[in-house]
């Protein structure tokens, strides 16, 4: 595949690209196939032409594509700061067992919908 490279000095960022090509250029440690590229085109980050049955892209198209599957850093969930020193009107709700709602289970709803029905049937009567 190497041999099919056109020269590093030849090559323009918008210079389209067979899929294996662009692969191998953009990353060169073969991470990346032309398959992998054409999921990300059909995920809708990678912006792809079709010729002649054949796909292509340009190396301006693989950067957009890596900005866009860039994983956001997230912000520590528990962090050392003291209450006093939270902002005014943020959550100040005193820490303590993380109790969740138990939710009625579909069974549990299905059987009280049951129970309902049956005693507006005795009702009317």
């Amino acid at each position: 595949m190497r041999d099919r490279l056109p020269p590093t000095g030849s090559l323009e960022p918008d210079s389209p690209l067979r899929l294996s090509v662009a692969a191998d250029i953009a990353f060169p440690d073969g991470s990346m196939t032309p398959s992998a590229l054409r999921r990300e085109a059909a995920r809708g980050r990678l912006r792809i032409e079709r010729i002649a049955g054949k796909d292509f892209t340009t190396l301006n198209d693989i950067k957009r594509m890596r900005e866009l599957c860039r994983v956001q850093v997230k912000g520590p969930d528990c962090t050392s700061e003291r209450r006093d020193t939270l902002v005014e009107g943020s959550f100040t709700k005193a820490s303590g067992s993380s109790r969740t709602v138990t939710a009625i289970s579909p069974q549990d709803a299905l059987r009280a919908r049951l129970k309902q029905s049956r005693l507006q049937k005795q009702s009317k009567l």
